[in-house]
């Protein structure tokens, strides 16, 4: 029985995201106040995602794009929409701070893997599909082994590989680098595209 997986982990997330939300609130309420500001009153970003066993829930941002469409009505290329202030934020994943909200909530966990999009469910292999066996997290192992800059196959096969070796020395571990990967800002972008490109269902994994 791994007894910090079903008894521990959702102990320490909950006041880990807690500590952390507490000491990072003057930064958030600043956050929030230059986005309103600068980003036409976007503050927060929602976006429905697959929880633990696929569940869905509402994952919370702070907000980098603003809503631009082109003429067939469909979203303009990340990098017309980023902001300014956004480009920032996320070159150093200070949008993802609010996701502890979702840690508080039990959506989600400190480490596992990153929560993706509803419409790739239908495209994950039985392999891939591991990685809903556990709750997603804010950070994980394929973030720290490359972050955007891995393909798909190998952010699954490292998302597989966290579930099936979660412990909480692995956890540490992946915070501690996690820090290090941040302030680096390694891997923040694939090549020149904002965010990783779409994932087509196309993998051999």
């Amino acid at each position: 029985m791994n007894f910090y997986k079903i008894f521990f982990k959702s102990f320490t997330d909950f006041f880990t995201a807690l500590t952390i939300l507490i000491i990072l609130s003057p930064l958030i309420i600043i956050i929030a106040l230059t986005l309103a500001i600068f980003n036409d009153g976007e503050v927060f970003f929602f976006q429905k995602r697959p929880g633990i066993n696929k569940k869905p829930f509402n994952l919370i941002k702070f907000k980098t794009m603003k809503d631009i469409y082109d003429s067939n009505g469909n979203f303009m290329p990340d990098n017309e929409r980023v902001t300014k202030i956004g480009s920032f934020i996320r070159s150093y994943s200070i949008d993802e701070i609010l996701q502890l909200i979702n840690v508080l909530k039990g959506d989600m966990s400190i480490v596992g893997p990153r929560p993706l999009l509803m419409k790739y469910l239908e495209r994950y292999s039985e392999f891939q599909n591991q990685r809903h066996d556990v709750k997603p997290g804010i950070t994980g192992l394929a973030q720290i082994n490359g972050r955007n800059n891995l393909c798909w196959e190998e952010k699954f096969k490292y998302d597989v590989i966290y579930v099936k070796n979660q412990s909480f020395i692995l956890d540490i571990k992946i915070l501690l680098k996690t820090f290090v990967v941040v302030l680096r800002k390694k891997g923040v972008n694939q090549n020149s595209e904002i965010t990783m490109q779409e994932f087509n269902g196309n993998s051999n994994a």
